[in-house]
């Protein structure tokens, strides 16, 4: 029986144990040693061919230094180096945004791939449990690409075959830490291929400058602050719902100030109309001189003025009905963006029952009906939950602002959204560091989320504008175009832009400059 085993049987098999597993030596095949050099010649022509293809312009600078060493001396080739030192010195004075393209973050990739990833790769991959080891080797994900940014390192990796997204948004923080980071997130660029952001600082840790107000007058988007890479963070408002999600001083009333104080300009021509419910009489208050007779605080006008809109949106789908299915805001039929701060209280916490459903069943109604023919809600609350907001799927951009609890990350921003790196619940609680800053999950790119911040003005006396730096002198009310008397008239009857009057004219603005806090 043992004969008919491959290998030698292992000589004096004794055991007192029956259950002993019999234990044989694997063959040994002595290898000719005309082939093991052939294989190890083989492999440095094929090391030299890619390091020649993957590094020529190197290759060609070192060889052309050393026949200049060879020939006239190292002087020579000190010299041109001190000439291609002052000329990149002088390239970066001149023209430092291209010369930190071109040259200054490659060379840094290069060497955060030398001292740090290359370095670092097997050991976080075996420790992390995203390499395998089988039949003794280790089976890894392959270090594709290393790419600098002015603030985060992007790492393109192959995954093993048959390796699920889940094992790498799971272990973010082994990444992060193995690494030297202080966070990580998972992007999938493509099949089998994934795109690592690893952060080397806080860009959004500074207060930034408020934004300044458009010079012309748009719908939007609206720019409301900056996000993380540095591009501008574009809201748009119109053919879309905003959810704004944030615990007690996110900075969730100065989302609300940035967008609408971008869309102003557009106000003043009167393109668009904001109508304001503001239950808690503390943040939209301002701004009375621009909503006019659309706010309302009690939350019986916010019932009457959700039903004058709904009222609105649906005189506006019957005269569209077979004729258009996109809304362009002209002054007949201005973008309406019905703004709630803290939704909650009129959908969850209103004691009067009947009240709170026909709040609701109103935001529903506007959610579901409303952009297509020139309606968005902007809403803002601090409990994502559903038994507090049972519509917030309706909304389909969502702005996670910091959140109290891991869990609502995912209520917020979709199932798994924390696991992809949307750590809304880490964002600083100081409102010097954390404030404003938040998460964006957008219709059109569900899997993604933008990491941005927005601005507000610390406020002073006088009447002003959160969120802008130019602050606004008291409202005249003769300046203000004359409304015909609307009291005891009921909000669903009275006059719109668009039916006989035109939106209210917003006052100058002054132009003094001030630094925005978060």
């Amino acid at each position: 029986m043992f004969k008919k085993l491959p290998g030698d049987e292992a000589s004096r098999l004794v055991s007192t144990t029956p259950d002993t597993a019999v234990v044989f030596r694997p063959a040994v095949v002595q290898t000719p040693a005309i082939l093991t050099v052939a294989i190890a010649v083989w492999r440095i022509l094929a090391g030299a061919l890619a390091l020649v293809w993957r590094h020529p312009i190197a290759l060609t600078v070192t060889a052309g230094l050393g026949v200049i060493w060879t020939r006239y001396g190292y002087l020579h080739v000190l010299a041109l180096a001190g000439l291609a030192v002052a000329a990149g010195l002088s390239w970066a004075l001149v023209d430092r945004p291209s010369f930190l393209r071109l040259v200054g973050w490659p060379l840094l990739a290069w060497w955060r791939l030398v001292t740090v990833y290359r370095r670092h790769w097997q050991p976080v991959m075996i420790v992390s449990g995203l390499g395998r080891h089988l039949r003794g080797r280790d089976c890894l994900p392959r270090l594709l690409a290393v790419t600098c940014t002015p603030w985060a390192d992007l790492i393109t990796v192959k995954m093993l075959s048959g390796q699920p997204v889940t094992d790498w948004t799971n272990r973010t923080e082994h990444l992060a830490h193995g690494f030297g980071a202080t966070s990580s997130r998972i992007t999938v660029q493509r099949s089998g291929r994934l795109l690592l952001t690893f952060p080397r600082s806080d860009p959004l840790a500074v207060p930034l400058p408020a934004v300044p107000i458009p010079e012309t007058a748009s719908a939007g988007p609206v720019q409301v602050g900056s996000q993380e890479n540095g591009d501008p963070w574009l809201l748009k408002l119109h053919g879309t719902h905003v959810l704004v999600a944030g615990a007690t001083g996110a900075g969730k009333g100065s989302v609300i100030w940035s967008a609408i104080r971008g869309l102003l300009p557009a106000v003043r021509a009167g393109l668009v109309q904001v109508w304001a419910l503001d239950p808690k009489l503390m943040e939209l208050s301002y701004g009375r001189a621009i909503f006019g007779d659309r706010y309302a605080a009690d939350p019986d006008a916010c019932a009457d003025l959700l039903d004058a809109t709904v009222k609105v949106m649906q005189e506006r789908a019957g005269r569209f009905a077979g004729l258009q299915r996109n809304h362009t805001p002209t002054v007949d039929n201005p973008f309406v963006l019905v703004v709630v701060d803290e939704v909650a209280f009129l959908t969850a916490y209103q004691s009067d029952k009947h009240l709170r459903q026909r709040i609701t069943a109103a935001l529903a109604t506007l959610t579901t009906q409303g952009r297509a023919v020139g309606v968005g809600v902007l809403a803002a609350l601090q409990d994502p939950r559903k038994e507090v907001m049972n519509i917030r799927n309706l909304f389909p951009d969502k702005i996670a602002l910091r959140l109290d609890e891991s869990e609502q990350v995912d209520m917020v921003l979709g199932d798994g959204a924390r696991d992809r790196g949307a750590l809304a619940d880490l964002i600083s609680p100081r409102p010097e560091a954390g404030a404003g800053v938040g998460y964006i999950r957008l219709e059109t790119s569900p899997d993604r989320y933008v990491f941005g911040r927005h601005t507000s003005p610390t406020p002073t006396s006088g009447q002003w504008l959160p969120s802008s730096p130019r602050w606004v002198r008291p409202y005249d009310a003769d300046s203000l175009p004359r409304r015909p008397a609307m009291r005891g008239v009921p909000l669903s009857q009275r006059p719109v832009a668009g039916s006989g009057m035109r939106a209210g004219r917003v006052p100058g603005v002054r132009t003094d400059r001030r630094d925005a806090s978060g």
